[in-house]
């Protein structure tokens, strides 16, 4: 029995990146000899084992063949005379298919460290095509190895994925996991230019595709589209650091642009109730988990009248506020405030200039949370009137805080 270190692990530390993870493949046992040895077994396809005291995964070498369409579409083979080569050849990349030995040694059979030294995602064989999730995969690896170019024939490869259909057997949570990480990666946009190139954005998120070749507004900057700006955003959301739930807000708040007449284009005139229609069906197909959906939701509808709170009148700010539920929901409030943010500056040239609406509502905030509503309904006779007294007391409030006397 032989064991060895594989996979992100072998290739981070040639990266000289950190990496927690460390899975290993033993070669020659048995699931009997694994138990024997005091391992736990875990695996439900394939016999994956716990270390008895480590509790890292440990996987019997094993091969792969396509018995139908899609992610779960394999039948797998694992016994004592499958080599740590075979093992290797099933896995997506090349930078992934190294492992190290217990005495140190590399073994290499597909060249990755020459990959990884060339800064090249390139796919190990023709098995890559039997998996349409290892085209989320190389595309979130882009958006991570920033600096990484995919390979010309793993490119054409994908394509040949997408247009054969394979891509269509994907199941929805599993796209979403992919994205998901994706949106964590350093450069998001890579993922997306990735999945686009190849043909997959248009079907798995054709919502999103939709929005290149859309104009934005000229004074943005004429050669940005709607496209190009909200993977600009997205970016800025990786940039700031924000969380899933508002890097995802970041990616979808300007779906509805796509649907806006070209006679109106550039001008956002009806397309926040858009893209709040076209989030909601993206997070219902994708059965994306409810704090995303429902930050995502608040930023198609309302990083509109954000962007202008400086512009808007006190009544206004305390409407928004209410609608937001940002009394009740202060810190997913500030999470819709730093998505705006980077939808702000996610523009040529705007990275540095000022955007003083998040101060101007958080200070709006801070007022109207300070209003001593439960004084007010005990103090109120008319029981029906209290709702609009503690309205008429919140904008009172904001407006002696925003030092405006407007309406």
């Amino acid at each position: 029995m032989q064991i060895y270190v594989v996979g992100g692990a072998v290739r981070d530390e040639l990266l000289g990146r950190p990496n927690a993870d460390r899975d290993y493949v033993v070669v020659g046992a048995t699931p009997k000899t694994m138990l024997a040895q005091g391992f736990r077994p875990v695996g439900k396809d394939f016999p994956v084992f716990l270390h008895p005291q480590s509790h890292e995964e440990y996987a019997l070498a094993r091969t792969e063949r396509k018995s139908g369409h899609g992610y779960h579409g394999f039948t797998f083979h694992a016994a004592p005379d499958v080599t740590l080569e075979e093992d290797l050849a099933r896995r997506d990349l090349t930078i992934n298919a190294m492992a190290r030995a217990a005495d140190g040694t590399l073994i290499d059979p597909y060249s990755g460290q020459r990959d990884l030294q060339a800064r090249i995602l390139r796919h190990v064989g023709p098995a890559f095509a039997e998996d349409p999730v290892r085209i989320l995969r190389i595309a979130r690896f882009a958006a991570r190895f920033n600096e990484f170019s995919v390979a010309p024939e793993t490119m054409a490869l994908m394509r040949d994925m997408v247009a054969s259909g394979e891509v269509d057997h994907l199941v929805a949570e599993r796209v979403w996991q992919e994205l998901a990480k994706g949106l964590m990666e350093v450069q998001p946009s890579r993922m997306f230019a990735v999945l686009r190139d190849c043909g997959a954005l248009a079907r798995l998120l054709p919502e999103v595709d939709a929005l290149f070749g859309v104009p934005q507004r000229p004074d943005y900057h004429p050669e940005i589209d709607t496209g190009i700006h909200t993977m600009m955003v997205i970016d800025q959301s990786a940039h700031y650091g924000l969380t899933l739930t508002g890097r995802f807000a970041a990616l979808t708040h300007d779906l509805g642009k796509a649907l806006t007449p070209a006679d109106v284009l550039p001008r956002h005139i009806g397309h926040e109730e858009h893209s709040y229609r076209l989030t909601e069906q993206l997070c219902l197909r994708l059965r994306v988990p409810n704090d995303c959906r429902d930050l995502a939701l608040l930023m198609a509808r309302y990083h509109g009248n954000i962007h202008r709170a400086v512009e808007l009148k006190a009544s206004t700010i305390v409407g928004l506020l209410e609608k937001t539920d940002a009394l009740r929901r202060p810190d997913r409030f500030r999470q819709l405030l730093e998505a705006c943010r980077c939808d702000y500056t996610g523009r040529l040239g705007w990275e540095s200039r000022p955007y003083d609406s998040p101060q101007r509502l958080l200070t709006a905030l801070a007022a109207v949370t300070a209003v001593a509503a439960g004084k007010i309904a005990a103090d109120c006779a008319d029981k029906t009137k209290i709702p609009e007294r503690i309205h008429a007391a919140r904008i009172s409030a904001v407006k002696q805080a925003l030092d405006d006397s407007r309406d």
